[in-house]
């Protein structure tokens, strides 16, 4: 059962076409990023699912109706720049949130922990950093235990130590089983924190899927051999393989992601021919990602 059912949302500023003919299904535990360069709906879809914006065409749904109303007490959410009373310390603008959240739990201590806070949180949000502040906001998502969290560009604006900080509290939050959605625009978070994404070019979704596999799931391995020609002739010969290029000083094949790959290994070795590079990865976030926005123009 999907957590969030959407039905061709179309929202429209003026003349410009914000979101067309939107739908997306997204289910229960699942780290959902919706992908797409700056001005492609991303913001306008989680503005309107969180009820913020009014949509003009279509509908939604959370958890199939099950909560009515009260839906928004089951979900937890940042839209852009994290915002709280600069001259409270951390454990005061949590109670702030705690209050309007009508959570009974009074303690942040495992929150603040989570997102390295802890030894920080009697000091002045005013003295945080942008990685602080963020991480913060990722804690107030988290009060009063919602089932879905929902984050705009999470890495915006942040160096590299506060980028890989934020990412890792993401993935922790995602492997308690709890349902994420990400708008990015940024490829590499997308691939290393979501296990599906949603492409979205122009308000109009390009193709959604499994990260790595919504274009197909064939898995793509990397190969190499003293003998490239030698490699390149045996390759030809196996049926299995269902595409070969030349990259740079490796081939690359694609196969299908139920046969053993590992007997490639084997079977070039009986054949005489030693590999010196075998890695199998499912297909590139980015290369999709570059397929199907080509093809969208």
């Amino acid at each position: 059962m999907p957590v969030l059912q959407i039905n061709g949302l179309t929202k429209q500023y003026g003349r410009i076409t914000a979101l067309k003919d939107l739908n997306l299904s997204i289910e229960a535990g699942h780290v959902y990023g919706l992908l797409g360069p700056n001005g492609s709906g991303k913001t306008t879809t989680l503005g309107i699912i969180l009820g913020i914006l009014k949509q003009d065409k279509g509908d939604f749904e959370w958890f199939d109706g099950k909560f009515g109303e009260n839906h928004r007490l089951k979900i937890g959410a940042i839209l852009e720049t994290p915002n709280f009373y600069p001259y409270l310390n951390a454990d005061e603008n949590l109670e702030i949130v705690r209050l309007i959240k009508k959570d009974e739990k009074k303690d942040f201590s495992d929150l603040l922990e989570l997102v390295n806070l802890k030894e920080r949180r009697k000091s002045k949000f005013s003295t945080y950093s942008l990685g602080m502040k963020q991480r913060l906001a990722i804690a107030a998502t988290l009060i009063g235990e919602p089932e879905v969290l929902i984050f705009d560009e999470p890495t915006n604006g942040l160096d590299p130590q506060g980028i890989a900080e934020v990412r890792d509290i993401l993935k922790k939050i995602a492997d308690t089983g709890k349902t994420v959605i990400m708008a990015s625009h940024i490829l590499d978070e997308v691939e290393k924190i979501c296990s599906h994404v949603a492409i979205i070019k122009k308000g109009q979704l390009l193709a959604t899927g499994p990260v790595g596999s919504i274009i197909n799931s064939d898995i793509t391995v990397e190969l190499a051999a003293n003998d490239m020609e030698g490699l390149k002739l045996f390759l030809a010969t196996l049926p299995m393989v269902k595409h070969l290029n030349m990259t740079g000083k490796t081939f690359e094949i694609g196969i299908d992601p139920t046969t053993d790959h590992s007997i490639i290994n084997r079977m070039a070795f009986e054949k005489g021919i030693l590999l010196t590079h075998f890695v199998a990865r499912k297909k590139k976030l980015e290369t999709e990602f570059l397929e199907i926005t080509a093809k969208a123009g």
